[in-house]
């Protein structure tokens, strides 16, 4: 029997129950409702790369079990080795098969990134996706908290919009939304954990299948440098590259004389062959 995995559906926006707060997390509930109090944290992997997915974690668990994820030792996924990543994430999936622990994953691919950025931003999209895992990790109910490290540089505001988004059904949750949460709860952490090892993971698989190394997908990292500059002397890009990135517009003009290829034009079957082609 695999991890726990639970599916939504897409639900109208309004807005339920919102906090920030700043201090700590233990000892929310009473000692009566910690019995039947549940905790979600939500994370993500994968905002800055422009190649591969995006992936947002939400981990659901009885408050009570909070105590577990401490004596792992759960961290923010970044200042852990990838080592120490995997050994974490695999003993947390082994917990949603013998405790009543549940996840939402969601791995959002370059293609879906590309086309919402036509008319939205990376923040907003975050706001779904996040909105998406929580919905996949639970059902809405009046003992759930949940906890969001914050991707909008407005930590309220994103707080704001993934209460908006997942709907009124969400009305007695209540959503604390900081920057850096990875870093100061565990469940959270946790989350954290489990989205980067399956971006890590996508990211090797996406290695395979194109037979190049692309690195970590960060803009950065001379591997994803050197293998992007491959990839933009192909005709047609692949589909794990974020067309909208600037780094992947310059690689693919040192290239070609004519503009990257947009994802609408790929779904019409419209292919621009040069820049004269457009002049009138």
């Amino acid at each position: 029997m695999g991890p726990m995995l639970r599916e939504r559906g897409v639900m109208t926006s309004y807005f339920p129950y919102f906090e920030s707060r700043s201090s700590s997390f233990d000892g929310i509930s009473s000692v009566g409702a910690a019995m039947l109090a549940r905790h979600i944290g939500v994370d993500e992997a994968g905002r800055g790369p422009s190649i591969g997915p995006l992936v947002v974690s939400a981990l659901n668990i009885p408050e009570r079990d909070r105590s577990i994820l401490r004596d792992l030792g759960v961290d923010d996924s970044k200042n852990l080795t990838k080592k120490n990543r995997n050994r974490l994430c695999k003993e947390i999936l082994s917990y949603t098969e013998s405790l009543d622990w549940t996840i939402g994953l969601v791995i959002c691919d370059a293609r879906r990134i590309d086309e919402w950025m036509d008319d939205g931003n990376l923040n907003s999209l975050e706001v779904l996706l996040f909105s998406e895992a929580i919905g996949d990790a639970a059902e809405p109910d009046g003992n759930l908290d949940i906890f969001l490290d914050a991707c909008d540089v407005d930590e309220e505001r994103f707080g704001r919009n993934v209460s908006k988004t997942l709907g009124d059904g969400w009305l007695d949750c209540k959503i604390y939304s900081e920057h850096k949460m990875d870093s100061r709860d565990e469940v959270v952490a946790a989350a954290s954990i489990i989205a980067k090892v399956t971006r890590d993971s996508a990211m090797e698989e996406l290695s395979q299948e194109l037979n190049i190394d692309l690195g970590s997908g960060y803009p950065s990292d001379p591997k994803t440098k050197e293998a992007l500059e491959i990839l933009c002397e192909e005709e047609v890009l692949a589909d794990c590259i974020r067309r909208e990135w600037a780094n992947v517009k310059r690689a693919w003009s040192r290239n070609h004389d004519r503009p990257i290829q947009t994802r609408a034009n790929e779904r019409n079957g419209v292919f621009q062959s040069s820049l004269d082609e457009w002049e009138l």
